[in-house]
This record gives structure tokens, C-alpha cells and sequence, in this order.
């Protein structure tokens, strides 16, 4: 099993290329994807910029504005947004925090060419229930104890 720490204190003091205000710590990164948290500060801001790769933005905590092509958006904890390949996207906020988590997939959208159809599901056939398995396991115990929220460094209280 493997455990990776992020949040406060383990994210890096500047954020991505053209940031200001926002702290983050990549997660995970392969050739797949890449997840990263961030946290943006009261006034922070990622400009606006494109990549190649289909992206989600997901508010986790606090709220904030997201930019994609020429519209934008307020946005808030419990909400995701697309960024797609190729498009002007970027993230700010005004007067209070925000945490998000950036999921980052190699490429553009491709779910055209294998098939998959948003909104289709698989009908049952007799017999079947289609519930999922209990899943068996507990949490990893707690090392350091864990510091608490500082809202001047991007994190809500």
C-alpha cells in the first residue's frame, strides 16, 4: 500500500507556472495522468493558459472563478469543471480561499473513438442486482499529528 501526504505542509511554496498566490503538491504523475491539489489564497490567480491534455478542475473546499475560452464561471466546493484540450483555461479567486484537486489526462477526450456514450448505463438482465461488493480495509494509522488550518497560506479554516 502506498501512502502519499498532501495539504498543509507538504505543498510546494509556488504553484504552477504563471501563479500567483496558489501552493500545490502533485500526488500522483505517469504517462496517464497527473493529480495535483491546490490551494489558492484570497487574490490568487493561475493565468490563463492551454495544454494539450483534457483536464478537471474539482473544488473541494471554499470557492472561487474559473475561466474557460472566453467565459467565466464562479465556482464552489462540490463542483468540477472540464478544461478540454487545447482551450484557454485559468483559475482565480477575490476574497476567500480555495482547494481544488487538478486531474490532468494524457491527450484530448477520446471516449468518441472507443465507444462510450455519457449518460448510458447497462441494463440488468434477469437475476442480477448490480450491487457492488463490500470493499474490506481500514486507514493507514496517523504518523505526525496534523497541523492546523492557516487560512494565509490558501487553506479555509
Amino acid at each position: 500500500m502506498e501512502i502519499r501526504r498532501f495539504g498543509v505542509g507538504h505543498r510546494r511554496p509556488e504553484g504552477p507556472p504563471g501563479s500567483v498566490g496558489v501552493q500545490g503538491q502533485v500526488i500522483h504523475s505517469d504517462a496517464r495522468a497527473v493529480i495535483t491539489e491546490l490551494a489558492f489564497r484570497p487574490g490568487a490567480q493561475i493565468e490563463p493558459h492551454s495544454n494539450p491534455n483534457t483536464t478537471w478542475f474539482c473544488v473541494i473546499e471554499g470557492g472561487g472563478f474559473v475561466v474557460v475560452g472566453d467565459e467565466e464561471r464562479r465556482v464552489a466546493a462540490g463542483e468540477a469543471v472540464l478544461w478540454p484540450a487545447g482551450v484557454a483555461h485559468g483559475a482565480r479567486t477575490e476574497h476567500g480561499a480555495m482547494r481544488a484537486f487538478v486531474v490532468e489526462l494524457a491527450g484530448p477526450d477520446d471516449s468518441h473513438l472507443r465507444g462510450i456514450l455519457e449518460g448510458m448505463g447497462r441494463r440488468l438482465g434477469p437475476g442480477e442486482s448490480g450491487a457492488v461488493p463490500r470493499g474490506e480495509g481500514s486507514l493507514a494509522p496517523r504518523g505526525d499529528a496534523v497541523a492546523e488550518s492557516d487560512a494565509e497560506a490558501g487553506e479555509p479554516a
